[in-house]
């Protein structure tokens, strides 16, 4: 599978609502609000959404942001989302997209990557794990009133 590795473009949106919704379960995407969210992401220079393309098809995407903490000198590089669509898993796509990641922290000279991944994602553990990703905490949520 022939796969290209860039920045997402407007015509990527679609695809990527799709794909954010079937195969990762955010319903949070919609093809009302994506243009905008994306808009405002692309506005600060801290955000990239990289998106990989095969048969001019979005078949999987990495959401990440540089964020500045206390605890790292410079930051760190938090990937905020990566999905690849079910029948292109397997396939090296995911692990383009964190190679893809890892390659703008280096050159950020960030140090560090960090994500979240859900309790039940129990093969994304794997995936993560067997990228170099350590298991080091859990996450915790709560909606603001």
């Amino acid at each position: 599978m022939d796969v290209v590795i860039r920045e997402i473009r407007e015509t990527d949106y679609s695809d990527v609502v799709m794909l954010w919704n079937n195969d990762l379960g955010s319903p949070t995407v919609t093809s009302d609000n994506i243009s905008a969210r994306i808009e405002r992401l692309n506005s600060d220079e801290n955000y990239k959404i990289i998106v990989a393309v095969s048969d001019n098809k979005v078949v999987g995407c990495i959401s990440m942001v540089q964020i500045m903490a206390l605890e790292y000198e410079i930051g760190y590089l938090q990937i905020n989302g990566l999905v690849v669509q079910k029948n292109a898993q397997q396939k090296g796509i995911g692990t383009k997209l964190i190679d893809h990641a890892e390659d703008f922290a280096s050159k950020k000279g960030l140090s560090y990557m960090i994500l979240n991944c859900g309790f039940q994602r129990t093969k994304a553990h794997e995936f993560y794990e067997s990228k170099g990703f350590d298991r080091l905490s859990y996450c915790f949520t709560k909606a603001v009133r």
